[in-house]
């Protein structure tokens, strides 16, 4: 279902938005451009409600950084492998 609302928007910020994408598409666009921005907005939330949940105790694989932690487990599966095709 749709709601009718009414929304203040600068002549300028009207005129580019015609002009990108049409006067039948203004609804369509402002829309979308808000759902994008609702979405953004509540992972910003989200990732504010989630800070310090990560303990690096939990964690001591990480470190010494993520980075080394990938590299170690690509160097462990690329010896599994070449154990592997060896046999």
């Amino acid at each position: 279902m749709n709601r009718r609302t009414h929304v203040v928007l600068s002549d300028q910020l009207v005129k580019d938005i015609d002009t990108l994408v049409g006067t039948r598409q203004r609804s369509s666009f402002i829309t979308q451009a808000t759902e994008r921005e609702l979405m953004r907005l509540r992972q910003i939330e989200a990732l504010k409600a989630a800070a310090g949940a990560w303990k690096d105790e939990d964690h001591p694989e990480l470190k010494q950084g993520s980075v080394k932690w990938v590299r170690k487990l690509r160097q462990e599966s690329e010896r599994r492998f070449k154990r592997e095709t060896t046999r």
